[in-house]
């Protein structure tokens, strides 16, 4: 199988089930903006950090492929006519949601309660998942704004929503572990 397919070459590209779009329609926006996320949670998991935490990001990053599939895939090419799924794409389930919240509700038990927003930074690995974090919050937009276009999987959303949620606490509690400052964001009075 070749990478090089030279059918993008035009500008357009081909959805999961075949259907061409071009390559700047919201729905490649929100998967390229997935793909983008996962590459930096990728750098997150190549810093020197505690196991339990790669370990977490790698099954991230494959829920993050799952998760792009979904987004890849033209809705009406998905089911056939009988209501049976034609293509056998993986889903985002309940269980994925709870896995980052249980991870969250951890991380938490270890940490000093927030009382102020935090100032990103204090260590690169941290800033490398603040960055993740912001890229998953647009990869949320991008994908809430598919899902008014062309409704899809509820899941998407939710899975995005909490993903963020997750990489805010793991800045947290890196920042912690490897006793950086947290900079805590206090208003400047006029």
């Amino acid at each position: 199988m070749k990478v090089y397919t030279k059918t993008g070459d035009k500008g357009t590209t081909a959805l999961f089930g075949g259907t061409r779009v071009p390559k700047y329609h919201i729905r490649i926006e929100s998967y390229g903006t997935v793909d983008e996320l996962n590459s930096y949670i990728g750098l997150i998991r190549d810093q020197q950090i505690n196991t339990l935490y790669k370990e977490q990001l790698i099954h991230i990053q494959d829920k993050l492929f799952t998760l792009g599939a979904i987004l890849a895939t033209d809705p009406e090419k998905a089911v056939l006519k009988n209501g049976k799924e034609r293509l056998n794409i993986p889903k985002i389930s309940d269980e994925d949601v709870a896995f980052l919240e249980n991870a969250i509700d951890q991380m938490e038990t270890e940490l000093p309660q927030m009382t102020h927003f935090v100032l990103p930074g204090g260590h690169t690995t941290v800033s490398f998942c603040h960055i993740s974090r912001c890229v998953c919050r647009r990869a949320e937009r991008l994908s809430t704004h598919l899902n008014d276009i062309e409704p899809t999987d509820v899941m998407v959303l939710k899975y995005l929503n909490r993903l963020s949620d997750y990489l805010f606490v793991l800045a947290r509690k890196l920042t912690f572990d490897l006793q950086a400052e947290e900079v805590k964001w206090i208003p400047e009075k006029n």
